[in-house]
């Protein structure tokens, strides 16, 4: 059996008490054969800040290239909101990111049957959900240059951000979505807003072109990204991948993740490039964020995370199987009635971080 190496990166707020039940999950497949996984831990965020003054260290970047992948917890909170920018917490996963190649984010919006009752959606609209948002994760408005404020005296200022997109850009990231269409509903829905933005104009381009040299046999749907955000809402199901650049599929995964009933049930996976062995540096990593308001109350929901673990064990480690019988389990405990808070329904039981841990790998082991 192959062995890998993971580094987990729990972070700040929650991300600790989620992760560790990952951390048990990692425990269990190693005692029992299912898998041969080494861990190691280290710090990002505002945690990575207060011991070295940057939200993440060139070591502990060593440790994330070197690693065949990496779990991300959650960053930042109140506690650092006076930090320099460059060393905001946000900083520690961008750095990741980029360093990383990782330009292909993963966001799937599934939702169990069990939870359709809680979506703000009604059923009909949501029972069976099951959407892929391919988000591009290293060009666009987030890293284009110049990004900038700049004092014009007299009290004001301007405020610049650049989107820049070039073909190669695009291209990579329309190769990604249309390879998972084919796996799933083989649909891509393309977002941009060519109709004000040149980017625009480029995405819709080279998607088309790359669309039909290579995958032909996938059916391509354009369509403005304002309009993907009302569909979204309007009748969700009609979609299967959604492929879109940066700043859209920030704000769009986010708005597809609550039509399944919360941000802690949906995990990430963050994929660069494939090398010459057809491995991928990659990052894992739940949706929702740091959630300090709640942390060191063990009433988090650790679905998230552990999907994300089971994103990792099909991307990165080719452990389809086990990661089959990981998401398998969360759909029995949701069947089962148990809930955290953010998911409570009436009639069913609420249970903490751990608790949920424990009835999920009791799945497992059942």
């Amino acid at each position: 059996m192959a062995s890998f190496e993971l580094l987990l990166l729990p972070g700040d707020g929650i991300g600790p008490e989620v992760m560790a039940q990952v951390e048990r999950l990692v425990q269990w497949a190693n005692e029992t054969g299912e898998a041969e996984i080494a861990t190691a831990s280290d710090l990002v965020g505002g945690a990575a800040y207060d011991e070295h003054g940057e939200a993440v260290s060139d070591a502990t970047m060593e440790k994330a290239i070197k690693a065949d992948a990496v779990m991300l917890g959650a960053v930042g909170g109140p506690k650092w909101d006076g930090v320099p920018y460059d060393k905001r917490p946000e900083a520690g996963l961008l750095r990741l990111r980029k360093d990383l190649e990782l330009f292909a984010n993963l966001r799937p919006a599934i939702c169990y049957p069990a939870l359709a009752d809680a979506s703000s959606l009604k059923r009909e609209l949501v029972d069976g959900l099951d959407i892929m948002i391919v988000r591009e994760l290293t060009g666009g408005v987030y890293f284009g240059e110049p990004k900038e404020i700049t004092d014009l005296g007299n009290g004001q200022k301007r405020a610049v951000d650049t989107q820049v997109y070039e073909t190669y850009e695009i291209e990579r990231i329309a190769r990604v979505a249309f390879e998972l269409a084919k796996k799933r509903g083989n649909l891509v829905h393309s977002a941009e807003k060519r109709n004000v933005m040149k980017t625009g104009v480029l995405w819709h381009e080279v998607v088309t072109q790359i669309h039909k040299d290579e995958f032909s046999d996938v059916q391509l749907q354009h369509i403005l990204a304002d309009n993907c955000a009302m569909q979204l809402i309007r009748y969700p199901k009609q979609f299967d991948v959604i492929v879109t650049d940066n700043l859209f599929g920030d704000v769009l995964s986010d708005e597809a993740s609550m039509a399944t009933g919360s941000l802690g049930m949906l995990p990430s996976a963050s994929l660069g490039a494939e090398d010459e062995n057809g491995r991928r540096k990659a990052l894992y990593e739940p949706v929702h964020g740091s959630a300090p308001d709640i942390a060191g109350r063990d009433i988090a929901n650790p679905i998230a995370t552990i999907a994300s673990f089971a994103m990792c064990l099909r991307y990165s480690f080719d452990l389809g199987g086990l990661a089959d019988r990981i998401e398998g389990a969360i759909a029995k405990v949701l069947d089962q009635g148990y809930r955290t808070a953010d998911i409570m329904q009436d009639g069913k039981h609420e249970v903490g971080t751990t608790q949920m841990g424990d009835a999920i790998l009791a799945a497992l082991k059942g």
